[in-house]
């Protein structure tokens, strides 16, 4: 099977996330990982565009009852970048966390072009 993206994570924060996570947890995303870097079509309930901020996804994890997300964008469609990460406790997506991710985002683009 050939790679159509390539994932990667900005700065520390995605692998701080993930050191935090039980293995189970930890197998799960890189599963996920795996299904954005080989499929064409990444079917929604692994990737979301958040609404309201341009650029901006979460991946979506379940295990059992329990939720986390990973929040990512795209630079040039075929790579992928890693944000920060959280387990999600209610409904809503809290906004802090999108807050962090769109600013971390902005940061990488601002590395970038210089």
């Amino acid at each position: 099977m050939e790679r159509i993206r390539s994932v990667v994570a900005y700065k520390h924060y995605f692998k701080e996330f993930l050191l935090e996570q039980p293995q189970r947890v930890q197998d799960k995303i890189f599963k996920i990982i795996e299904i954005i870097e080989y499929q064409q079509r990444i079917p929604e309930k692994f990737l979301k565009h958040i609404e309201g901020e341009k650029g901006l996804y979460e991946t979506r994890i379940m295990l059992g009852s329990d939720i986390w997300r990973v929040f990512c964008f795209f630079d040039n469609g075929k790579l992928v970048i890693l944000l920060n990460g959280f387990q999600k406790k209610t409904q809503k997506t809290p906004k802090s966390e999108i807050a962090k991710a769109v600013k971390l985002m902005h940061t990488y683009y601002n590395e970038k072009g210089k």
